[in-house]
């Protein structure tokens, strides 16, 4: 069966999540980030995806921005930073991630094939938004899918739902590509082809579904639809 639909999640697979501490820290004023950015930006990816994780477990659903917010705050005190403006820029920053070099023009090769292509996230729409205007990449997606419109983030399956609901057809019509290999696992248990972006060489998550690729990066999607 082949594949009609490249779904993509957005933080850490498309949009680049240490970006924003690295680019705060080489900012004139940012010598109190500057030796510790790597950990705070590990720290806090960590802290967000947990929060997002234990609120679906709860039945305490905030959107996404909220996430954030609260697990930079987290970062910063595990750092020792208590700096209102840093905060602030940090969050800023958040907003207009980069996306990762490869990303448009492989975007671009999966629109002349004839896919679809989108985003599900657990980002808020808002966010989502800037992100995507940020990177230039709005007219290369037709869909930009977010949980709000549920209520609930991954990796629940009704937002895998999401993709089958907008573009029609089956599970097994569309390749879901994420940078988390719990994401990646939790996607093709629904059903979904998946392919894990293991930039960090990570053994993969013992977790009930497993991905049908692991890649570097995303610049080989294209292979796998159209090989």
């Amino acid at each position: 069966m082949p594949i009609t639909t490249c779904v993509f999640d957005a933080y850490g697979t498309l949009f680049d999540v240490a970006g924003a501490a690295r680019a705060a820290a080489a900012e004139p004023g940012g010598e109190s980030l500057a030796a510790v950015w790597p950990r705070l930006a590990e720290d806090w990816r960590r802290k967000q995806l947990e929060y997002s994780w234990l609120r679906a477990v709860m039945g305490t659903h905030c959107d996404f921005w909220q996430v954030t917010q609260d697990g930079l705050d987290w970062a910063l005190e595990a750092a020792g930073l208590d700096d209102a403006g840093l905060r602030a820029r940090l969050l800023a920053l958040y907003e207009t991630l980069p996306a990762y070099q490869e990303v448009p023009a492989m975007l671009e090769r999966l629109k002349s094939f004839g896919r679809a292509t989108a985003i599900l996230s657990n980002g808020a729409p808002g966010m989502l938004a800037a992100a995507v205007t940020s990177a230039g990449i709005g007219d290369l997606l037709d869909a930009c899918l977010s949980v709000e419109s549920i209520g609930v983030f991954k990796p629940d399956p009704r937002v895998y739902r999401l993709v089958t609901e907008r573009f029609g057809g089956g599970a097994e019509d569309v390749l879901f590509v994420s940078s988390n290999g719990w994401d990646a696992a939790a996607a093709a248990a629904f059903g979904f082809r998946t392919a894990w972006v293991n930039r960090a060489g990570l053994p993969c998550d013992r977790l009930p579904g497993r991905p049908h690729h692991v890649l570097s990066d995303l610049t080989t999607i294209p292979e796998l639809v159209c090989p």
